[in-house]
């Protein structure tokens, strides 16, 4: 009935492409200068400014100061590795004592094998998730970055943090900066899907901006998988912010020895699809349509299963899923509940209990909120 997807899907359950997207691909595929040349190891080079704009916004701080830039990698989890295996060969020898990493409580199983495999021991998690009343668990996460030692490398979701669907607020990144800046953290950011979370580009990525007006260094890595559609052209990137521009270029260079290391040239097709729609105002406002149409049509389903529970009776207030951004829903499940959804129901998720909500349209939204109901009574030990 429903699955657990990373993709975006139409109301009749068919995988979407953006027309902006396949508008691009069509142009790309008739244009006779073009071959297949290797890119340089950094990548493509207006795709590397276009994104790094699109992250800091054009009048940033950093890009003014010449102190940001990106580099081409095949996706975000590709970014995330380079920016661990940087760290740890450099950011390690610039401070007295080896730096620990803390990764947000529930993540990704892969955000900790980057930093494992980059050869970071220890490794820790920060608590993010309130489970008893559904939200970003604040007070315990500033306690933990708190107690974390000096100089501790701190991984960060935005737009949306993932698996739980919910950002911290404005105010609330305001405190992060503040308990960051003071015991000297480096923030790692990780961007599944820039404008997809809210429909709002600048809004999705303001912790960023924020964070860089605080004159912070850090690293963030990019996914174009979502946000344009291209699922399997794994179009990422690492951005970096340096202290100055020297620091900049020295930086730049270790990455292109990682990068000519291990992927040695990334791929062009994907890239250069999103490089052409980022620096073509008509195609880039075209792009910002469908990135606000897939949004609030995502807002819109979470509004409707939560009526259809409300309708049924379903135990317990869902005012929070509407709260959560992005793609998914992250309802608290117990693991009975879980079983019973896909076992009985063919209501499939994953592990932790995420719903794709643009799985969820006008032909199943009754028997998936009746499912779930169901779920729920049978199971009474149920969402906290």
């Amino acid at each position: 009935m429903v699955g657990l997807f990373a993709e975006y899907y139409t109301e009749n359950g068919q995988l979407w492409r953006l027309p902006v997207v396949q508008k691009v691909q069509r142009q790309i595929c008739y244009d006779p200068t073009l071959n297949h040349e290797y890119l340089s190891v950094r990548g493509h080079p207006e795709f590397n400014r276009a994104v790094t704009v699109l992250l800091l916004g054009k009048d940033s701080i950093a890009i003014v100061e010449k102190r940001a830039d990106s580099i081409q990698a095949p996706g975000g989890n590709g970014a995330l590795s380079m920016g661990a295996q940087f760290l740890k060969k450099w950011y390690t020898i610039t401070h007295p004592r080896t730096a620990a990493v803390y990764i947000p409580m529930p993540s990704w199983d892969t955000h900790t094998v980057a930093f494992e495999g980059a050869g970071f021991q220890d490794i820790f998690q920060y608590r993010y998730w309130d489970s008893e009343n559904h939200c970003v668990a604040i007070p315990q996460l500033l306690e933990d970055l708190e107690n974390a030692p000096e100089h501790s490398i701190v991984v960060l979701h935005i737009a949306a943090h993932w698996p739980t669907a919910m950002d911290p607020t404005p105010a609330e990144w305001r405190q992060i900066a503040e308990v960051m800046k003071r015991k000297r953290h480096f923030p790692f950011f990780f961007v599944t899907a820039q404008g997809l979370a809210s429909g709002d580009l600048h809004k999705d990525a303001w912790p960023v901006r924020h964070f860089v007006t605080e004159r912070f260094e850090l690293f963030c890595a990019q996914s174009f998988s979502k946000n344009f559609s291209l699922y399997n052209e794994r179009v990422g990137c690492l951005t970096f912010i340096s202290r100055d521009n020297n620091t900049l270029v020295r930086i730049r260079s270790q990455m292109e020895t990682a990068a000519r290391h291990t992927w040695s040239s990334p791929p062009n097709h994907g890239a250069r699809i999103v490089a052409t729609i980022l620096n073509n105002p008509a195609f880039f406002a075209e792009w910002q349509v469908n990135l606000r149409g897939m949004a609030q049509r995502q807002m819109l389903a979470k509004e409707k299963m939560k009526e259809e529970l409300r309708k049924l009776g379903t135990l317990k207030s869902w005012e929070y899923i509407t709260k959560q951004i992005g793609m998914y829903i992250y309802p608290g499940f117990t693991d009975a509940q879980i079983e019973y959804l896909m076992r009985e129901k063919h209501v499939y998720l994953s592990s932790i209990g995420q719903i794709n909500v643009s799985l969820i349209n006008s032909q199943n939204l009754t028997s998936v909120a009746q499912a779930v109901n169901e779920a729920v009574l049978l199971n009474p030990d149920s969402v906290e």
